[in-house]
């Protein structure tokens, strides 16, 4: 009898007489019952680990597709290739991490996975194509710029339309205070679009911003004036 046919085994009714007989039966069928039990719970335990591994091969090849490239680029960016091996004490770390077979190394894979996208989303982030990985002051111009300039392209369209006279007079005293609030929307601006990553201080660069603000109205106002006596 197979133990694959242990759990089909009537339980057999000890006679009187037979008592010895009936109770080894009883003993013995209960044991290989148990003992089909530890041996399907085995093979569900191997066929577990079996797939565990496999996942793990699986996740280790992704992982490491993924950190080669960024290794790559880091290289690219300056970082020393030093700084791009683990120390021995992080190895160590690691190795303690995954004595739990291959489920644990499955989830310590995973969890590199995670830091793989993370590092990918930081190197996109500070793409060379992207103003928040530019130099503050030139980030920090592409704001103030335009704001600067609104206010005496209006003067100047004004005094173009309307000559020398009071709608030129008028809009170049209204534009007077204009630098100032071209500088503090910049400023707002400047916090808005280019938030800081956690732990450093923005550089909003106030007295670029100042001058840029400020050199626009200046000149044209002068000019403005100098039309205005002059005629």
């Amino acid at each position: 009898m197979s133990l694959d046919d242990v759990s089909t085994v009537p339980t057999v009714r000890p006679r009187v007489g037979d008592e010895p007989v009936a109770a080894a039966w009883t003993d013995y069928v209960a044991a290989a019952r148990q003992l089909d039990g530890v041996r399907r719970g085995a093979a569900t335990a191997a066929a577990e680990q079996a797939r565990a591994v496999e996942a793990a091969r699986e996740e280790l090849a992704g992982v490491h597709a993924r950190l080669a490239p960024q290794q790559a680029r880091l290289r690219e960016l300056g970082v020393p290739a030093i700084s791009l091996a683990p120390t021995p004490p992080e190895v160590t770390e690691a190795a303690r991490s995954m004595v739990g077979g291959p489920a644990a190394v499955l989830a310590a894979l995973r969890a590199a996975r995670g830091w793989a996208d993370a590092a990918d989303a930081a190197l996109v982030a500070r793409g060379p194509l992207r103003p928040a990985a530019w130099p503050p002051a030139v980030r920090n111009v592409l704001l103030y710029g335009p704001l600067a300039l609104v206010v005496p392209v209006l003067q100047l369209v004004v005094f173009l339309v309307t000559g020398v006279g009071v709608a030129s007079a008028v809009a170049l005293v209204v534009g007077l205070p204009m630098p100032a609030v071209a500088f503090a929307v910049g400023w707002v601006g400047v916090g808005r679009l280019f938030p800081p990553e956690s732990g450093v201080r923005l550089d909003r660069t106030p007295r670029l911003g100042a001058l840029v603000c400020l050199v626009p109205a200046v000149l044209v106002a002068a000019g403005i004036m100098l039309a205005l006596l002059a005629g």
